[in-house]
């Protein structure tokens, strides 16, 4: 029988790639993989889930809260120290750091409103059942 695996692919769309480029390279300090190119998307080179944006081929300017309903987790190896930046750019903070069950975490805005939590994954430590350590 067919199943789903799991998440292989996390794409966001955005109003305009140059600026969102800019945010997720220099402040949050992605590097892009330069082994896929095109003129309107960008991928980038991560540890787990690849990660990529992507110019939107929606109204973005119609819709209230980009991704609203799905929270997206991105591995943070050191979240007080990128809130601190976030902070410092002037990045919209929707929660600030706490300690929480999957590590300490905070939840900030990305350019085009797209709500981010960032985490310091613990499962190095506490491996939960099923889920593989790296």
């Amino acid at each position: 029988m067919a199943k789903l695996l799991g998440p292989d692919f996390i794409s966001l769309q955005v109003r305009d790639l140059s600026v969102s480029r800019a945010f997720y390279i220099e402040t949050l300090g992605l590097t892009e993989d330069t082994r896929f190119s095109a003129p309107d998307f960008i991928l980038f080179d991560t540890n787990s889930i690849p990660f990529a944006l992507r110019e939107a081929k929606v109204d973005m300017d119609n819709a209230q809260q980009p991704g609203r309903g799905m929270t997206l987790w991105i591995d943070c190896d050191h979240v007080n120290e990128m809130h601190a930046t976030l902070d410092a750019a002037g990045a919209t903070i929707i929660t600030p750091p706490y300690d929480g069950p999957f590590g300490r975490t905070f939840v900030f805005a990305d350019p085009d409103g797209y709500r981010i939590t960032a985490n310091e994954n613990p499962w190095d430590r506490f491996p939960l059942g099923g889920r593989s350590q790296r």
